[in-house]
């Protein structure tokens, strides 16, 4: 799928590939979007970006995510206090705009 120049992205556990430069992303075996799933979410494209991990829809895996400008989120089970558990819990981060990300799965 094609992306704007200011996108948000929901990442779940599948297999995907990206390239940043041409702003695609193609997702192999699409599991869909059944909870429960932890999900890493970032907004880019301005010159702030925002990311969290999100449980509100349930638990299924384990999640790092870091951007080269901030700080680093880990999430190893559904009682993480990095991520997300209700929608107001204030737990969205921000690094500079053009930032990398890592997520890793089972960290």
């Amino acid at each position: 799928m094609a992306a704007s120049s200011s996108w948000i992205l929901l990442l779940l556990a599948a297999t995907f590939t990206a390239s940043a430069s041409a702003a695609t992303f193609t997702i192999k075996n699409n599991c869909g979007f059944t909870p429960p799933m932890t999900l890493a979410e970032f907004t880019i494209g301005g010159s702030q970006d925002f990311y969290d991990i999100s449980v509100i829809d349930g638990f299924n895996i384990g999640m790092a995510f870091s951007c080269s400008t901030g700080v680093g989120l880990v999430c190893r089970d559904s009682s993480c206090p990095d991520a997300y558990h209700q929608p107001n819990d204030m737990k969205t981060h921000a690094c500079g705009g053009n930032s990398n990300y890592q997520v890793t799965f089972c960290p």
